[in-house]
């Protein structure tokens, strides 16, 4: 059990309050005991001059792959967790993609032990919403709530069958349960990039954004007859944050979240067949690029999530049309929240709030807030301070990051979290 930490001279920043301010923060044992004004240090407790930097709620990722158990070559639970608290984030979420599915309580209480074990980020899993993933036959998601799956999804895979995704939804809709989509019509997803001219240049195979598009429209409709709570993944194109925003004006119980790479990137990242930037969905045009910042400074995209997929070298070392979809991003979540402040149009707490209690809040976590009685899960960093995103520095197992070679703000110097420093930056 931790003592006690009081971290003094900080800029303080508490997205779901609103706190803006210089103060001081006293964790006693795993929780807040204080925020703002904390009178006297106690005899017992450390000191941590944090010299003006800003102390945030920790990060929470609501979008992560792990690969374990079934793909260690890429990614194991503990190399993830560190690569989560080098970045800031003191709670994830991953897909139920794993090798066995998450869709039964033997996995979920693996994946939970695992990360126990670790010792580091917390770890919450998703359920899958159909059995295998295979989007047939609706999962146990009652059995898989009870053994902790926060919400249930398909994870990369669409649920392309319009009955199973209503029957799915009626069922969530009695229990309340939260069903969260990778909004992407199979049938016109076989592609390797954006379609539009410079897939042509390239002389790649196009995918449509009406991909994405077509699969919402069908789902809120599902969503409107239902009830259900729905949560649209890594949206990427304009016509989908038109879609969220009448969903939102007709009062339907829909949330979204967005990557950084579609805020921040479009498809001329793809360069002369650039694999790291073969993602899914696919990097867009500019125009759509711009509408996903809009949609977050408005609030149409209500979270943004890291969509931490880890490929090794093997599987982002061939041809683009050969590559693996997906880029690593737990390191770079906080950076890239920043970097869309720092571009206008968000502010800083806003940004923030896109990754901490926006995505606690959509997912039920206990996590996310500045205030007393919380969890003291923390990060400190300097929002002024700028880092190259380097392959060989990355302590994801996979190195395949979409920013690679790039230059974001936002240093991490120290991530705690129920009281215990879990990482601190080398001369932080």
């Amino acid at each position: 059990m931790p003592g006690k930490t009081a971290y003094v001279n900080a800029r303080l920043l508490d997205p779901a309050s609103g706190l803006d301010a210089p103060g001081a923060l006293l964790a006693e044992g795993e929780t807040i005991a204080a925020v703002g004004s904390i009178g006297e240090i106690p005899a017992d407790a450390e000191a941590v001059d944090c010299r003006g930097l800003c102390l945030a709620p920790g990060l929470v990722d609501m979008r992560v792959q792990l690969r374990e158990p079934g793909e260690e070559h890429k990614e194991t639970i503990a190399s993830a967790c560190r690569a989560a608290v080098a970045g800031g984030v003191t709670s994830m979420v991953c897909l139920p993609n794993t090798g066995p599915v998450i869709d039964n309580d033997a996995v979920v209480e693996f994946v939970a032990r695992r990360a126990r074990q670790a010792g580091l980020t917390k770890v919450y899993p998703y359920g899958a919403a159909t059995k295998g993933l295979k989007g047939e036959e609706v999962a146990e998601i009652g059995l898989l709530a009870d053994s902790g799956a926060v919400a249930f999804t398909d994870g990369e895979r669409a649920v392309a069958s319009a009955v199973v995704m209503s029957r799915l939804l009626s069922y969530a809709a009695g229990f309340g349960h939260l069903i969260v989509q990778h909004p992407e019509e199979p049938t016109l997803a076989g592609g390797d990039m954006n379609a539009g001219t410079t897939a042509g240049r390239l002389g790649l195979a196009g995918i449509s954004p009406a991909a994405e598009w077509i699969m919402l429209e069908r789902d809120l409709r599902l969503v409107e007859i239902t009830g259900a709570r729905y949560h649209a993944a890594h949206i990427s194109t304009a016509e989908s944050v038109a879609i969220i925003r009448r969903a939102k004006e007709k009062g339907l119980a829909v949330t979204c979240d967005t990557a950084p790479p579609y805020a921040l990137l479009t498809e001329d990242a793809v360069g002369e067949f650039r694999t790291f930037a073969k993602l899914s969905p696919p990097l867009r045009k500019e125009s759509d690029r711009a509408a996903i910042a809009a949609g977050l400074a408005d609030g149409t995209i209500d979270c943004l999530a890291s969509d931490h997929s880890p490929q090794d070298a093997d599987s982002k070392r061939k041809t683009f049309h050969d590559a693996a979809f997906g880029g690593v991003g737990v390191e770079t979540l906080l950076s890239a929240a920043l970097e869309l402040a720092r571009a206008g149009g968000l502010g800083l707490l806003d940004a923030l709030a896109k990754v901490t209690v926006n995505p606690a809040r959509v997912l039920g976590l206990p996590a996310g807030r500045l205030t007393a009685g919380a969890a003291a899960d923390l990060v400190l960093f300097d929002p002024e301070a700028r880092w190259e995103v380097n392959a060989a520095t990355l302590l994801s197992k996979s190195k395949n990051s979409p920013f690679d070679e790039s230059t974001l703000p936002g240093r991490v110097i120290r991530t705690v979290i129920d009281g215990r420093t879990v990482f601190e930056a080398a001369h932080g």
